[in-house]
């Protein structure tokens, strides 16, 4: 038995370097960067290409589109907004 007014879209992805006190994310979680030993973070493209240009063992998984690869390279090399 279901019930009719029971969502099921999960909760809004939320970046994993969000700040409640001074929000800085750019857009939704749409890029995911993989460490060394395999684990996942969901990134805003903002936080994405901070993290990416600090730590060069970053990489993007294969679930990051192209156009959210390029957005981040934007925000990294200056064109992001």
């Amino acid at each position: 038995m279901t019930n009719p007014n029971h969502s099921r879209k999960s909760p809004p992805l939320r970046c994993a370097l969000r700040e409640w006190e001074h929000p800085t994310c750019v857009g939704r979680p749409e890029v995911v960067l993989v460490s060394r030993d395999a684990t996942e973070q969901r990134l805003c493209p903002a936080h994405a290409a901070a993290l990416w240009l600090t730590d060069p063992t970053l990489r993007f998984s294969a679930k990051t589109r192209p156009e959210a690869i390029a957005t981040v390279m934007a925000h990294a090399f200056g064109g992001g907004r």
